[in-house]
């Protein structure tokens, strides 16, 4: 399905106008680490292989972490590209297929705080989704968000703009909205979404 220009960059993604990420990532939320692996990325790099989800794009990312120190899952690592002191190098990206079980397992749980971390673009989404097409509106790919709860959201946000997760569902009543943003996210990565309006391709 095609997107309006307003839901695409100009490769076609679909991360909506409501937020530009950047071009780079700063931070990554583990997901898995192996002290003594072997890239899946990079041939014949070994180390300390870690597989995380980048915070801006939320893609699938492989890490080389410093011997030195030490690592745990659900850890917020910093990546960017000057004053790293934890990860060696960004190896690549990884995906879905990648991961192991377990690491599959612990997408829910990095997403989800993710999604509390940068509730402001989030809450932006509600703020400016349109509609995608002449039936579908871009707030209805967010699961359990229906008609109702679509009107509602629209007759709201005229009146004055959401700044909350807490204040949609003060003046909405949609309830749990990180845990429903968390789970379009992880369809998305998974590829089980026929479009993508968070995740980064």
């Amino acid at each position: 399905m095609s997107l309006p220009d307003h839901y695409q960059d100009t490769k076609g993604n679909a991360f909506g106008s409501f937020h530009i990420p950047r071009r780079y990532e700063e931070y990554a939320h583990v997901i898995e680490f192996t002290i003594r692996g072997k890239s899946s990325t990079v041939k014949k790099r070994e180390g300390i292989i870690i597989q995380a989800i980048g915070e801006e794009r939320l893609t699938l990312l492989e890490l080389l972490g410093d011997p030195s120190q030490n690592f745990e899952i659900g850890e917020r690592a910093y990546i960017g590209r000057e004053g790293r002191n934890k990860i060696i190098s960004v190896l690549g990206r990884l995906n879905y297929n990648d991961l192991s079980v377990s690491a599959k397992n612990e997408i829910p749980l990095a997403i989800e705080k993710i999604v509390n971390i940068k509730e402001r673009r989030f809450v932006d989404y509600f703020n400016n989704a349109q509609p995608i097409t002449p039936r579908v509106h871009g707030l209805e790919l967010i699961p359990g968000i229906g008609k109702i709860y679509m009107k509602s959201i629209l007759t709201e946000r005229e009146k004055k703009k959401f700044e909350s997760f807490a204040e949609i569902q003060e003046r909405v009543g949609v309830k749990d909205i990180q845990k429903l943003i968390t789970k379009r996210i992880v369809e998305e990565i998974a590829g089980e979404a026929r479009m993508n309006l968070f995740v980064r391709k």
